[in-house]
């Protein structure tokens, strides 16, 4: 009987461990944004940093390509370029909110502003 109960208690906690680790899965991906200067970058990064389950966001501005580090079970790829478009910037496939967008400052603009 202690033997049954104490292979069941381990089992038990081996999924519990297995679970726990399956939530903490990170991946990592790339964006390409339409981000045009320092501004832009300051401001991809500092936001999308503290959206739900990104750990980290870093902007090149010499590719536009952000990197973000997220974690699987909190949120996905296409919520995370959703964001970036909230934020009046295009990301991949989705296209800035036009309204945001609008209200840029002139150098953080495609066209510079023009």
């Amino acid at each position: 009987m202690k033997k049954t109960i104490k292979t069941m208690l381990l089992l038990l906690m081996v999924g519990f461990a297995i679970s726990a680790s399956a939530q903490k899965k990170t991946e990592s991906i790339e964006i390409k944004t339409s981000a045009q200067c320092g501004m832009c970058k300051k401001k991809i990064e500092d936001n999308v940093s503290f959206a739900k389950g990104v750990k980290t966001a870093v902007l090149d501005m010499e590719t536009k390509m952000l990197t973000v580090n997220y974690k699987t079970a909190k949120t996905t790829p296409e919520k995370i370029r959703e964001a970036v478009s909230k934020l009046g910037y295009d990301a991949d496939n989705v296209v800035a909110d036009a309204e945001v967008y609008q209200n840029l400052p002139a150098c953080c603009k495609k066209d510079g502003g023009h």
